[in-house]
């Protein structure tokens, strides 16, 4: 969040600008902080090889025969897609025209941070180039004999990543004039694999809420899209895109997901490259894929992943190769056989509060999908078990995501472990200082960029002030935190674990309560830099809101997370290929613009270090 796309990118420090490497970029065990990068958008990587080749992929996709018919072009899924473009049954202009069409009638104004009297999933689309980069991929598809992965499929990208030629605003006007001049690499990579970027979806305001207000719920848009990438949640299951990339810090991919019933992958800090990112916490974001099945979020992730040393060397700690990400079920009646799947009895929700088992605090269509669920996992073969997971609230426990200690720094004050790992990371890349040059180069921004970041100077100043052996205790905490984590797996026998992220019906977006039962440490799995992936198990019987279930553990096992959800939807696929009706708004000319604000209680926060504020 804040660096400025129009900028020249400036090194951060003497040794990044000589080795691009920060010795802080790859810790020991399973953790990494954000070290140096650059201060603005920055060059691109090319894509690496993905974990599969293409043909190896393909051959693991349905053949034409075993796609069911479907009433509507935007119904096919991403994976069935890319068969039907190949065998030339449709053709990625008719695909990408079909969306932009219904983008046009159903999605309301761009430029919009608020109601805009419609879905408000895009906030910003570049019609002329989609279509431009859709008839060159039929091209390819016609002549080539080894077309990309995802030639000819149209995405979306959320408004804090870089699209070369638009405006990346981050979810406020406060960004107004922020052009980027060159692709985040994730984007670079869509392009090679041969993609059609349609244009930007909306994000909360600076990228700050998990509730989210701009866009309208895909089922129903008078409920709350979660955040922070609601556009991106909104529009894979609203049939505006075939598939979306979200952006996270604590939430802002899983919660937009699972608003919506979408099939969403937050994969381990490192395995994507988050270089042309807006970033919000280095060390925190992630990028991943936001789909209609894990089938089709596993496809785009093969695509996008890899290392990309010279603009994130984060991405040094990930293995390399990566370990192919599968993206076929697997056969039989009982492919989940020897997979234990826990189900953490402390991770709290917010209704009930700590000691209160998880489940107990579920609404009655949220307990029933999720004794469903669990039953249907245990017919697949899964030993599925309760178990204590780790305590955070406990001091022994947590040294590092919730504890009440603070490390003492210099001039007498003190830091959370947490602030003393973050903020310098911030420093490192030049976070405040970026948006201090925005805001000067662009004076009509420079008050409301001051009213939510504050004086710059001092922000800077005192993050930079923050010794070496503090941050290094910050980091030491991180991965005794997360050995704690791994150790409570590894004494109950858990491969990895089930929650659901909701327990209740999502809020109104306007007038009342946004989210009335949630899980309390979102933005554990972040501080963890473990990965998660989401899915939706069932509906609601009152408004026909999704439900979704999430699966999450160790640090880059999405192998086995998106195996086994691949496996469930697979013989449940009723959940993921279900399309929302399309809503009746009123006419244009007529739909009445709410205030371009989001007001964003802190318990509702992405950011880790506002979060903890409010916990304190």
């Amino acid at each position: 969040m804040g660096n400025s796309t129009d900028a020249t990118a400036t090194p951060t420090t003497t040794e990044s600008a000589r080795s691009g490497v920060s010795r802080r970029f790859l810790l020991g065990g399973g953790a990494a902080a954000a070290g140096a990068t650059v201060a603005g958008f920055v060059t691109a990587q090319p894509a690496t090889a993905s974990p599969g080749s293409t043909p190896d992929l393909l051959t693991q996709l349905p053949s034409i025969g075993q796609i069911p018919r479907r009433s509507r072009i935007v119904d096919y899924e991403l994976g069935e897609l890319i068969v039907l473009l190949r065998a030339r049954q449709v053709t990625s202009v008719e695909l990408t025209e079909a969306y932009l069409d219904r983008i046009e009638r159903l999605n309301g104004p761009f430029e919009v941070y608020g109601d805009n009297g419609g879905y408000n999933a895009f906030v910003r689309i570049d019609r002329e180039g989609a279509l431009a980069q859709a008839a060159a991929a039929d091209s390819l598809l016609r002549h080539g004999r080894r077309s990309p992965l995802l030639c000819g499929i149209p995405f979306g990208i959320k408004d804090s990543i870089a699209v070369k030629g638009l405006e990346a605003k981050n979810g406020t006007h406060a960004y107004d004039g922020n052009l980027s001049r060159r692709d985040a690499t994730i984007v670079a990579r869509l392009r090679a694999q041969g993609a059609v970027i349609i244009g930007h979806t909306i994000a909360s305001a600076f990228s700050g809420s998990i509730a989210g207000t701009f866009a309208g719920n895909a089922w129903n848009p008078r409920f709350i899209p979660g955040g922070s990438s609601q556009g991106s949640g909104v529009a894979t299951v609203a049939r505006l895109a075939a598939a979306t990339i979200g952006e996270e810090t604590g939430g802002s991919i899983i919660m937009p997901a699972a608003a919506n019933g979408a099939s969403a992958i937050k994969p381990s800090l490192g395995l994507v490259s988050t270089a042309g990112t807006m970033p919000l916490s280095p060390g925190y974001d992630v990028l991943g894929p936001i789909t209609r099945s894990i089938r089709d979020a596993s496809l785009v992730l093969a695509a996008v992943l890899g290392p990309d040393p010279a603009s994130d060397p984060l991405t040094l700690s990930a293995p390399h190769p990566f370990p192919a990400l599968p993206v076929a079920a697997r056969r039989g009646s009982r492919p989940l056989a020897g997979t234990t799947i826990g189900i953490p009895q402390t991770d709290w929700m917010t209704r009930g509060g700590t000691g209160v088992a998880p489940a107990e605090t579920y609404d009655g269509d949220y307990r029933a999908a999720f004794e469903r669920f669990k039953a249907e996992l245990l017919a697949l073969g899964a030993t599925v078990k309760e178990f204590p997971g780790l305590d955070v609230t406990v001091a022994a426990n947590d040294p590092y995501f919730r504890t009440t200690e603070r490390l003492p720094l210099p001039d007498g004050s003190a830091v959370s472990p947490a602030t003393a790992l973050l903020n310098p990371n911030r420093y490192e890349i030049r976070y405040w200082q970026a948006i201090r040059a925005f805001a000067e180069s662009h004076p009509e921004n420079a008050a409301a960029l001051t009213r939510q970041f504050g004086d710059l100077a001092e922000a800077a100043a005192a993050a930079g002030a923050i010794p070496t052996a503090v941050r290094d205790e910050g980091e030491r905490r991180r991965r005794t935190l997360q050995a704690n984590y791994q150790r409570a797996l590894d004494e109950a026998g858990v491969d990895f674990m089930l929650v659901l992220p909701m327990g209740a019906q999502i809020g109104p977006r306007f007038g009342g309560t946004q989210l009335r039962n949630y899980r309390s440490f979102y933005q554990l799995p972040n501080a963890l830099t473990w990965p998660m992936v989401t899915f939706p198990i069932g509906y609601d019987s009152t408004e026909g809101l999704p439900i979704n279930a999430a699966f999450w553990g160790p640090r880059f096992s999405e192998p086995a997370l998106v195996q086994a959800a691949l496996d469930y939807q697979d013989r449940h696929p009723q959940h993921h290929r279900a399309a929302p009706p399309d809503p009746l708004f009123a006419p244009q000319q007529a739909r009445g613009l709410a205030p371009a604000e989001e007001t964003v209680p802190p318990e509702l926060s992405n950011d880790p270090l506002v979060a903890e504020r409010a916990w304190a």
